[in-house]
């Protein structure tokens, strides 16, 4: 009867350590996610609506097109004329990037924010040019990529462009990528 009790009471120990043990980390995940959705699906009628989060503002009338593109009010900068919303990503730290395109050429784009921005901004590649404004500042401890417009010319002796995603969708290929990373909301 001894043996019994002391089997029972080194049972009884095991069981409460794995339940006092701490439950395993999630793995870190990188961002921006691959293969994670671009752009949330809308919601069907077979499910409910989430509410806004706490921290984030419900979205006003004017946050979204029609087609669902962000506007300049969402993104706090001016969208180039004409500029096809493409497209946007987690880019993690609740920051989003939204990716258009434009028919417009990379020196048009550059010359337009050099103008609408009144400021220079940078050209970080010569080949494929890349030029880049910013437009708040960077906060490494809540953000993921700092606030800007990056303007890169898909057009080269190798390339017509990037593919518009669009089936049918005109221009068949964009010369000139416009990326928006806005200001994070507090």
């Amino acid at each position: 009867m001894r043996a019994a009790t002391i089997v029972v009471i080194v049972v009884s120990s095991v069981v409460s350590l794995r339940a006092a043990a701490p439950q395993a980390q999630p793995v870190p995940q990188p961002f921006p996610r691959p293969g994670a959705p671009a752009v949330p699906p809308p919601p069907t009628a077979a499910q409910p609506a989430r509410p806004p989060q706490p921290s984030q503002p419900a979205a006003s009338p004017a946050a979204r097109t029609a087609d669902g593109a962000p506007t300049e009010v969402t993104l706090g900068v001016p969208i180039y004329p004409g500029a096809q919303f493409i497209t946007s990503y987690d880019a993690g730290r609740g920051q989003r990037y939204y990716l258009f395109g434009t028919a417009a050429s990379f020196v048009e784009l550059v010359s337009y924010y050099r103008t609408i921005l009144k400021q220079r901004g940078d050209l970080v590649y010569e080949v494929p040019a890349t030029h880049q404004f910013d437009v708040g500042r960077f906060d490494n401890d809540t953000m993921a990529f700092p606030p800007g417009v990056t303007i890169k010319d898909f057009q080269s002796d190798l390339s017509q462009g990037f593919p518009n995603p669009k089936p049918g969708g005109q221009p068949a290929r964009f010369p000139t990528i416009l990326q928006i990373v806005p200001v994070p909301s507090k």
